[in-house]
Order: C-alpha cells, then structure tokens, then sequence
C-alpha cells in the first residue's frame, strides 16, 4: 500500500462531527513508526493530531530507582497507565484541546506539553512500539484505537537507522552496538510477537 492509500485510509477513520478516533502505529523500534505518524498528521492537517507514545518513557530518576536504566525503552520503562489516560481523555473530550509530552533525545528524558492536539483534531496519531502487545495496560490502551496498523522495515535498515540514531546522540559505535544487541533487539522481539494483532501491516518508508 503507498503513501496516498495510506493517507486516505488514515482519512477514513477519522471521527465524524464532534467525535474522535485514534490510529496506532506499532513496530520494532527503528521501523519507522514515527515517520509514518508524523508523515500521515502533516498530509491531513488540522484534522489530525500527532500523539507519541514516548512522552511516557519514565524519568532516568525513576528507571534508576527501578533497576531499568539499561533497559530503558523496554516495555516496563513506559507509564503506560498514563498514556491510556490520555488517550482516554483526548477521545473522551472531543470538545477540548489539551497538551502532549514527548521525548527529548538530546536531553535523554520526556518532556511536558511539546504537541498540542486541538480542538478540532479529530484523528489522533499515536505511534509506540508496544501498542498491539497483549499485555496490562497495553490492552486497554488498544481498546481505544480504531485500528493499529504495524510498521515493518528488514532488520538491517532497522539495524543501521538504530546505529545513526545512537552515535548521533552521544554513544560511540561500540557502545551503540551493546545497546542495540542488548536492549533494542529483545524489544523488537516482544514486538514482533503483536504483529498478528495488528489490522493492517506496513512497509516503512524509504531512508
């Protein structure tokens, strides 16, 4: 499915009068979900609102009082009760406009009130990598989208888009490979096992 197919079936889902809908994006990490989310809010405008899942990473505070701090971007290291309430919210008051967290890579922790979905939003694009998992709080996270749609890429682009994005903030090319192979491959794993739960399955695009 190209592009403009994927634009019009994003268009289809969204809400009619005052009601919203959301679409998920799910996907190993490095697949490209949020160039897809970004990529399908920007093609339908102001009827569209990009929501990313990672504003919920936990703090670096909080993963080193967990014991996560390696693990960091596993699925245990995400506040998913808070991200269900706030697409519960966004879904639920239509009427309101309402602020978005995200994540800061430069600063390595999220972030406050980055996005803003306004009022008249009424798809909201939501990408992450766990959101087709069957597992708590994932599950009812799910039950509020519309469809989830996985984003797929072959594990060696996935491989050299990590590598970019980890010496590009910071980690020389041995540490990056330690954290690719010891963290962003056993999160590709859990994610690879949603796949069949998803309603549609992506090529990623191209780079």
């Amino acid at each position: 499915m190209d592009l403009d197919a994927l634009v019009g079936r994003a268009r289809s889902l969204a809400g009619g009068g005052a009601t919203r809908t959301v679409l998920g994006l799910a996907g190993p990490p490095g697949a490209g979900k949020s160039t897809l989310a970004q990529t399908l809010t920007a093609a339908l405008g102001d009827a569209a609102a990009y929501v990313p899942l990672d504003g919920f990473h936990l703090s670096n505070a909080q993963l080193d009082r967990l014991g996560l701090r390696s693990r960091k971007g596993s699925e245990p290291s995400f506040d998913v009760r808070g991200y269900e309430a706030l697409l519960r919210r966004l879904v639920g008051e239509p009427a309101r406009e309402a602020y978005v967290p995200d994540f800061d890579r430069s600063l390595d922790e999220p972030v406050a009130a980055r996005h803003l979905v306004p009022a008249g939003a009424r798809l909201l694009v939501t990408e992450g990598n766990y959101l087709a998992c069957d597992l708590p709080g994932w599950r009812e996270a799910r039950g509020l989208m519309a469809e989830v749609w996985y984003v797929d890429a072959a594990a060696d682009l996935r491989d050299a888009r990590l590598m970019r994005r980890h010496t590009g903030f910071g980690r020389d090319e041995a540490a990056a490979r330690a954290w690719i192979d010891g963290n962003d491959r056993p999160n590709a794993e859990l994610v690879e096992r949603s796949r069949d739960r998803c309603d549609l399955v992506v090529t990623s695009l191209a780079g």
